[in-house]
């Protein structure tokens, strides 16, 4: 009897010790999933958003070694009234008003302060839509209606088989894709649960098989077609996108901080909606978009590409919000108004015919309520008009 519990107790330790040391091998995926698990709590989504790092791998991105690119600081305008109140409601951490180039309106909210680095989250889509019209322009990428198995052949047999390229630039892949954030066991966050845990982006997308409609035939938001786009740039160039973005998009821009991506387990940028930079860098990026692709006297990305890309072209149903190739047309706006849009708040609102540039950040848990997304924009609007 003594033997046999002498035995057991062994054991016993034997797994204590085992649990032990896979616990400490797992401690940072550990960490990193209890990271992502509360990431959207509301004790902690604003720091959160400041410095996803924490709970996400992630590559940095230099920023090259020219000059910060000025933003002049301009007459300080009038805030229309509401604002305020429309800051505290959609819990805003920054707002940057810009016009000609210069700053009109600069705030941060909720503890935020200018050289955080905030989660850009869906507006890192039309960044990855400029490097991908430059890389277009120099012959990199043969055509916009190029099968995506041309130059990434791992999708041949799944669900983007037969998929043109311009089917998922304007979110007509059809593939099945279930975006529904609140859903623990929705594909958008089974795919944060990948990327947190080590796993790899590429092999989540090529594991897709399902769809919802032929390419080409409906429209519907689909987050993982941003990183086929991706996949689509790195099979063309043999590059990793952090590089490319860097050298062609980033640098051109003259941030004032570095920004980064966060990655998967294999180092592969989260290109649909990790990247971080300031508030005033995408302001940078979005005076670039106002000036028709030109920055600092050079011309960034193509104007050909700039116009293409921010027109509807996407069939949206009426009424809707127009969608170009990864660019949002506010629904009803003049022409020459467009915007990049990420989740919990975050906008980068470009109006051409003003030249006003409008980002806001923010950490919204509200932000999917109804008509919380059009008093976003009729916010905008009225800040535009009022410059």
């Amino acid at each position: 009897m003594r033997a046999a519990i002498r035995w057991s107790f062994r054991g016993f330790l034997a797994l204590l010790v085992a649990g032990s040391v896979v616990g400490l091998w797992k401690h940072e995926e550990i960490m990193r999933l209890r990271a992502v698990n509360s990431l959207f709590d509301a004790d902690r989504i604003v720091a959160n958003f400041s410095r996803m790092d924490r709970a996400f791998l992630s590559v940095e991105l230099p920023r090259g070694n020219g000059p910060v690119m000025p933003l002049q600081e301009g007459a300080r305008m009038d805030l229309p009234e509401g604002t305020h109140d429309w800051i505290k409601a959609r819990a805003v951490t920054s707002l940057l008003v810009l016009r000609d180039g210069r700053i009109r309106h600069e705030s941060y909210h909720l503890g935020t302060d200018a050289q955080d680095r905030r989660i850009s989250w869906s507006i890192a889509k039309s960044f990855l839509s400029a490097l991908f019209g430059i890389l277009l322009d120099e012959g990199r990428i043969g055509s916009l209606d190029d099968p995506v198995t041309r130059y990434v052949p791992e999708l041949r047999g799944g669900a983007y088989d037969g998929t043109t390229i311009r089917n998922v630039l304007q979110m007509t892949s059809g593939v099945k894709f279930d975006e529904d954030y609140l859903d623990h066991d929705s594909d958008i966050n089974r795919m944060g649960r990948v990327i947190a845990l080590g796993g790899t982006m590429d092999g989540f997308a090529a594991g897709l098989q399902a769809r919802a409609s032929e390419p080409g035939e409906t429209w519907k938001y689909v987050s993982i077609d941003t990183h086929v786009i991706g996949m689509v740039i790195r099979g063309a160039t043999g590059r990793g996108i952090p590089s490319l973005m860097s050298e062609r998009v980033i640098a051109p821009i003259g941030p004032e901080r570095a920004p980064y991506y966060i990655t998967d387990g294999e180092g592969v940028a989260f290109v649909l909606g990790g990247l971080n930079m300031t508030t005033r860098d995408y302001a940078r990026f979005g005076l670039l978009y106002a000036q028709g692709g030109r920055i600092g006297g050079r011309q960034v990305v193509p104007a050909s590409w700039v116009t293409a890309s921010t027109r509807s072209s996407a069939p949206t149903a009426p009424g809707q919000a127009g969608y170009g190739l990864h660019w949002w047309i506010p629904s009803d706006s003049d022409p020459g108004v467009f915007m990049a849009r990420g989740i919990y708040g975050q906008y980068i609102y470009i109006d051409r015919p003003r030249g006003v540039v409008i980002v806001t950040t923010a950490a919204d848990r509200n932000f999917r309520e109804d008509g919380v997304h059009e008093a976003n924009i009729e916010m905008f609007r009225r800040i535009a008009e009022n410059v």
